[in-house]
């Protein structure tokens, strides 16, 4: 019943923009902090910003900050991740993540094994 669903990706070329969405059904965004994952071919599942369930505190791992910005809209039931100045270095498969209680506890934002709750993740590729 829990689902989060993913889209907005594509192909772009370099210092283009995409906006990707998490939709998420079955539960609110009350208790569940959010995370947006990027995985490259070959490559470990990387943490790229989250936003935390209660006053939407946002973190950003250091390769992505003052290009990509999270942000939640609440009455929709989602996320999104604007991604401006992409670089080949981008390119990814994105995933959203649903992480429960982890803004009340506490824990590392952008630590894979916080979330339990994972969307199918949508391609981006960034490209000449």
């Amino acid at each position: 019943q829990l689902q989060l669903v993913e889209s907005g990706g594509g192909l772009v070329q370099p210092g283009g923009s995409l906006r990707l969405s998490c939709a998420a059904s079955g539960f609110t965004l009350d208790y569940y902090a959010i995370g947006w994952f990027r995985q490259a071919p070959g490559k470990e599942r990387e943490g790229v910003s989250c936003i935390s369930s209660g006053d939407g505190t946002t973190y950003y791992a250091d390769s992505v900050k003052g290009r990509f910005t999270i942000s939640r809209d609440k009455a929709k039931n989602t996320v999104y991740l604007q991604m401006n100045s992409l670089k080949p270095e981008d390119t990814a498969v994105y995933y959203c993540a649903a992480a429960p209680w982890l803004t009340y506890y506490g824990g590392n934002y952008l630590s894979r094994g916080e979330y339990d709750y994972w969307g199918q993740g949508t391609q981006v590729t960034v490209s000449s």
